[in-house]
This record gives C-alpha cells, sequence and structure tokens, in this order.
C-alpha cells in the first residue's frame, strides 16, 4: 500500500461534496471516514469504496476492480471495496454519489467494541 500525498489531496477534494469527512493514514495507505464509521480506502492513487452485494454487482458492471492485496503468506487477500469506476474518477458529482452508498453501507455494518 501506498499513499501519495497529492492523491490524498485530490480525493479530498473530489470527494467534498459528501459533507464532512476525515481521512486518516494507516498501513501506508488511509481510510476515509465519516461519522466515526470507514467507507473508503485510498491507495496506490485509487479510492475503494466499501461495497455490499449490490452495489459491489454495479461496480463490477461499471468495469471497478475488487480490493486485493498480498499477505506475508503469499495469498491474495481480498476486502468488499471496489475501485471507483472510471467515469467517477473525472466527476465529482458522480463519485460522491458513490461514496455516498459506501457510507450508507459502512453505517449498516455493527462497530466493534474496542477491547
Amino acid at each position: 500500500m501506498a499513499l501519495d500525498r497529492a492523491f490524498e489531496d485530490w480525493a479530498r477534494d473530489h470527494l467534498s461534496g459528501l459533507g464532512a469527512f476525515e481521512i486518516k493514514r494507516m498501513f501506508g495507505g488511509a481510510g476515509v471516514m465519516a461519522d466515526g464509521v470507514m467507507f473508503a480506502i485510498l491507495d496506490d492513487d485509487t479510492i475503494w469504496l466499501k461495497a455490499d452485494e449490490a452495489m459491489s454487482a454495479d461496480m463490477e458492471a461499471e468495469g471497478s476492480r475488487r480490493f486485493s492485496m498480498g499477505t506475508k503468506a503469499g495469498k491474495a487477500m481480498t476486502l468488499p471495496c471496489w475501485s471507483l469506476p472510471e467515469a467517477a474518477m473525472d466527476d465529482p458529482e458522480e463519485a460522491v454519489a458513490w461514496a455516498r452508498r459506501a457510507l450508507d453501507f459502512a453505517r449498516q455494518k455493527p462497530i466493534r467494541k474496542k477491547r
């Protein structure tokens, strides 16, 4: 995972229509959070959005890729996150619409209590 500061700034501006959110750097990338809920990941110049099954199907139909990374054991690990569709990379309103769906989904998931 790697996150360029210029891309982080671009993503913050591109998604500004969403309202209040914060970007927290972690593991070389960053989590995008609103209301204490992480709904997206920034990594390698890509916005990865959390998605339920219906949104995953819509994103796949738009040509999005599923988030995957290698583990120390050499296996691929996937998360329920998809790349922002290419058309939305050029259209902030479309990007915000996708991000809003991701945030709505993330809000439905229970928040784990700290141990």
